[in-house]
């Protein structure tokens, strides 16, 4: 009767692959977190701008555009906070109860919390972009008496910044360099001609 030997041989952990499985997920975590700046900065940019060109068309007085602007600012910040801060927390409820209902041992249940994204540092991110890109074409329209001169500086400066913040979100997606700048680039000139035209429109007519 022949003899059986059972030969076991070890088999290692690739730690390198786990590392890169981590790393794919930090660096997927920060694109994700970049896009969202990218995104409120520009919201910020153009909505501010828009308000600005709106007050622009019927209002000569540069205090009357710092201040419309200013107050858009502030609004705007507040609103993105808000909306950032309940979505977030929103989704956090719902995947703690995720785990709840997945049965988890409370080490895996606190790690897997600890990961998620906390609603007050999204909403402070969500805020601080928007007034970023908001303070731009404040600081141009500020320093400028002429009135013609300051809507063609602000329309430029926030022509430039579109183009900046349209290369940085192709590079963070993957996406068309050109198409991406023209696409937020014509976006923008559309929201800042729309709030110029129906503005000096209305005041036109005197309502």
């Amino acid at each position: 009767m022949a003899a059986q030997n059972d030969v076991r041989i070890p088999v290692s952990v690739d730690k390198t692959e786990q590392h890169e499985q981590e790393e794919d997920i930090d660096y997927s975590q920060r694109g994700q977190w970049l896009r969202a700046a990218v995104l409120g900065a520009t919201d910020g940019l153009v909505s501010v701008a828009s308000l600005m060109m709106g007050v622009g068309a019927v209002k000569h007085d540069v205090r009357a555009m710092i201040l419309t602007g200013f107050a858009g600012l502030v609004a705007g910040a507040c609103s993105m906070a808000i909306g950032e801060f309940v979505s977030v927390y929103s989704q956090r409820d719902v995947e703690v109860a995720q785990m709840k209902r997945d049965n988890r041992t409370n080490d895996e249940e606190i790690s897997e919390k600890e990961a998620l994204p906390n609603p007050i540092q999204a909403a402070a991110a969500s805020a601080l972009a928007f007034m970023l890109g908001a303070i731009m074409p404040l600081l141009v329209a500020a320093f400028i008496v002429d009135h013609t001169v300051r809507l063609g500086v602000v329309v430029a400066t926030v022509s430039l910044a579109l183009v900046v913040f349209g290369w940085i979100g192709a590079v963070l997606g993957g996406s068309p360099v050109v198409k991406s700048c023209l696409r937020i680039l014509v976006g923008g000139w559309m929201a800042m001609a729309i709030t110029f035209g129906l503005t000096k429109w209305i005041g036109s007519i005197g309502l």
